[in-house]
């Protein structure tokens, strides 16, 4: 099959929302290429190990690759993600050149050819992220597997705000906590989360496509029983009443890998979900929306208790 291909020259801070933009638009698939440019440090303290070599993209840029059906009308598209390109400086981030180019590519140049470049990856002391169709085993006994097949959702690990959170994870889940997982993506945090110790996750995303990743990488670590994954707008499904939430309001834990624009949105919310001296994990922030986050928290009631970073990216911990 042969499909629309989409590039958009952007910066790392503006990725998250325009691969957004493209799936609102109605790409099948959407790839990030962050900077790999030759002074980035590549840290081997968990064990990593890096097949292939740095590539050339300037430092603080990305290219953001969608795919579109080859009857899909790709000047609408264009026409509909250039304005909204545009209104992110509005917001405060730079989305740089967005320069934006249209080609032709067959199916098997996006759908499983990004497979070769997912390889077993450590990314704390105890936790590892193994593809499916990888073979690993574990170096240890306390080395724990996170197995994961993304598909199109978010979170394979090797992103630096999805390590950051499960390095996070793994300093503050105690076992035993009952934990909100928003925006999870691949729900790869809701499984991290439970190879730690946690009692059980809810885990929510807006996007069904993450639902039902989320459902599934869930199934591949035994963890049905233990994660209940539920499409809803940010807390909104906390409404329900059934019991069929999987936890006990209020939580011991909330943690949200997602941009620092929605983070704003709804800690009120979170404040709501938490038991007193309960925690917030939020990360997703980039370096310069540090102190606008900081200072919600503060005015929602939070206590600021720690902020964990990598590369320019940050999650912030605090305290009902």
């Amino acid at each position: 099959m042969i499909w629309n291909e989409i590039t958009i020259h952007t910066t790392e801070i503006a990725q998250e929302m325009i691969s957004n933009f493209l799936h609102e638009a109605g790409a099948g698939g959407v790839a990030i290429e962050e900077s790999g440019t030759q002074d980035k440090i590549r840290t081997t303290k968990y064990g990593e190990w890096y097949e292939y070599p740095l590539n050339d993209i300037p430092k603080g840029e990305a290219v953001i690759q969608g795919y579109f059906a080859d009857t899909t009308d790709m000047d609408a598209v264009i026409a509909e993600i250039k304005p909204r390109i545009k209104e992110l400086a509005s917001y405060g981030i730079d989305a740089g050149k967005a320069e934006i180019t249209v080609k032709q590519v067959d199916e098997e140049s996006w759908a499983t050819a990004w497979k070769q470049y997912f390889k077993p990856l450590r990314v704390s002391e105890t936790l590892t992220i193994k593809p499916t169709w990888e073979e690993y085993t574990p170096e240890s006994a306390t080395e724990k597997l996170i197995e994961i097949d993304p598909g199109m959702a978010f979170g394979t690990g090797t992103h630096p705000t999805t390590s950051l959170c499960l390095r996070t994870l793994e300093k503050y889940v105690q076992g035993g906590e009952e934990v909100i997982d928003v925006g999870t993506g691949s729900g790869i945090l809701a499984i991290g989360a439970m190879k730690l110790g946690a009692k059980h996750v809810l885990a929510l995303d807006l996007d069904p496509v993450a639902v039902s990743s989320a459902r599934e990488n869930s199934a591949l670590n035994g963890l049905t029983n233990h994660i209940t994954v539920y499409e809803s707008d940010l807390l909104s499904i906390l409404d329900k009443q059934d019991g069929s939430l999987g936890v006990t309001m209020p939580v011991q834990i909330v943690v949200a890998n997602i941009l620092a624009e929605v983070i704003l949105l709804f800690i009120n919310d979170v404040y709501e979900a938490l038991q007193p001296g309960g925690l917030y994990i939020a990360s997703g922030i980039w370096k310069n929306k540090e102190e606008v986050v900081l200072t919600a928290l503060r005015e929602a009631g939070f206590e600021i208790m720690d902020i964990q970073r990598d590369e320019d990216w940050l999650a912030i911990v605090s305290r009902k």
